[in-house]
């Protein structure tokens, strides 16, 4: 079998996501038995999505690329006991009920040589937004490539009354980012919202958390964690906040969504101050790090570069398995979207 770079070459044009998914199938295993063989000629991949992601990955040229290069996908079905299906190589799955969590990590201990793609225990953490950026805000990534840090933010799980009160007492500064706490795989763990003044902020709904908003000349760093490959590409995203609209902007106001053709930065005119990508050695260790310490291997990272700073990066977003580029991205920074 050839290696996936490979098969990242051959994908070119493809759909980035078929490219990114054919390099991770085709990477040595995250949960296989200690000590395996190599990753035999011919790969069953077995893959339980939702409805909408089998339509978003699983496009015919990625399946016939895959059948060329000896994979096969098959359809789990999730209603069925999974050892008597298969047998599998490789099970993909972005399913986020408890069930299937617990189906698949009985599954694995019975069957410790097929990879799954990623633990249920390790996607946990980026279900709930207050634990996604734990880990990012221990790492120490500072040096001359540049400085990685999480946006200063505060969790609030009840009582919206008491929000103007915990903002001050936390310092942050206004104007704030309101995401839901828990990402739970529907449109509504997507639901952002940026409130300008601190009388609106008791009109939130909890449990949520807020960031502050960093100005960030207007682009997202959307980077690919897929095994030890790393790619990234820009994204339009939110405009800077000035002291004009400080001054004369009140309430609360829903982050927009626009079409993914409008979302793509990359080939666009932009100042290279705020174009330019993110150092390459800065974002392997990164992806090197955050492998390790979330124990996955398919996932993808938000990143902006504060306004005005060279080198000064915060990661906003954490995603596993995210959806397709190019063909629907949220024009928000703040709010990747699983298409």
């Amino acid at each position: 079998m050839r290696l996936h770079a490979d098969v990242l070459d051959e994908m070119e044009g493809e759909g980035e996501e078929g490219a990114l998914m054919a390099s991770a199938v085709l990477s040595p295993p995250l949960m296989g038995a200690a000590g395996a063989a190599a990753t035999p000629p011919r790969l069953v991949v077995g893959y339980a999505l939702t409805k909408k992601k089998v339509k978003s990955f699983l496009q015919p040229k990625l399946v016939l690329l895959a059948r060329k290069n000896g994979i096969s996908f098959v359809s789990i079905d999730v209603s069925l006991p999974l050892s008597e299906q298969g047998p599998f190589d490789v099970i993909l799955h972005k399913i986020t009920s408890k069930e299937w969590q617990q189906v698949l990590e009985d599954y694995h201990e019975e069957h410790p040589e097929v990879t799954v793609l990623d633990p249920p225990s390790a996607i946990e953490h980026l279900n709930n937004r207050q634990s996604m950026l734990e880990e990012v805000a221990d790492l120490n990534l500072s040096n001359f490539y540049g400085e990685v840090c999480t946006p200063r933010q505060l969790v609030i799980t009840k009582d919206p009354s008491s929000i103007p009160t915990a903002v001050a007492m936390a310092g942050l500064t206004l104007p704030l980012v309101s995401k839901p706490l828990v990402v739970d795989g529907t449109s509504k763990g997507h639901e952002l919202y940026l409130a300008y003044d601190e009388a609106s902020l008791s009109m939130l709904h909890p449990p949520l958390v807020l960031q502050e908003f960093i100005n960030h000349g207007g682009i997202l760093f959307k980077v690919y964690i897929i095994g030890e490959t790393v790619q990234v590409v820009r994204r339009f995203s939110l405009p800077d906040v000035n002291a004009y609209d400080l001054l004369n902007s009140v309430g609360i106001y829903r982050l927009p969504r626009v079409s993914c053709a409008a979302a793509t930065a990359d080939g666009a005119e932009l100042d290279p101050l705020i174009a330019e990508l993110p150092p390459k050695p800065l974002l392997e260790k990164l992806g090197r790090e955050l492998r390790s310490r979330l124990g996955l291997r398919l996932f993808n990272i938000d990143i902006i570069r504060e306004f005005g700073s060279k080198d000064r990066y915060y990661i906003i977003d954490i995603n596993y398995f995210p959806g397709v580029l190019g063909k629907c991205q949220d024009m928000s920074a703040y709010s990747p979207t699983s298409c």
